[in-house]
């Protein structure tokens, strides 16, 4: 079935910065869209390196969550190719003239998604 990205009202206006715009009305709903496909692709990724998450304490979970990020190159990579591939053209040029602070956004973003999950 294919899925639709979701519209997130009243989180961009007039005085919005282009990349704070692109964020909110482009990324967040990818985000969005995609949040069960990140969360299984963590669950997978932290199962085949048989990393026990499930008993671990917060802070713990929060350092790995972290450290795949900054050390996982491939990991990082497949996450933002999550992205990237729902762009559209004109969002793909968007994207190409800031890629290394859409890149830190988006990785702060799943971040921020996978531990709002996993710790609770």
């Amino acid at each position: 079935m294919p899925k639709e990205r979701p519209i997130l009202n009243h989180i961009v206006s007039e005085k919005t910065l282009e990349i704070e715009t692109f964020q909110n009305a482009t990324l967040r709903p990818i985000i969005k869209m995609q949040h069960e496909l990140i969360l299984a692709l963590f669950q997978n990724y932290v199962t085949k390196r048989k990393i026990q998450f499930a008993i671990i304490d917060d802070q713990k979970k929060r350092d790995i969550i972290q450290n795949i990020f900054e050390k996982d190159i491939n990991f990082k990579h497949l996450v933002l190719g999550i992205f990237i591939g729902h762009f559209s053209s004109e969002e793909f040029e968007v994207y190409v003239k800031n890629s290394s602070e859409f890149h830190k956004r988006i990785i702060q973003i799943t971040i921020q998604r996978i531990l709002d999950t996993y710790l609770k």
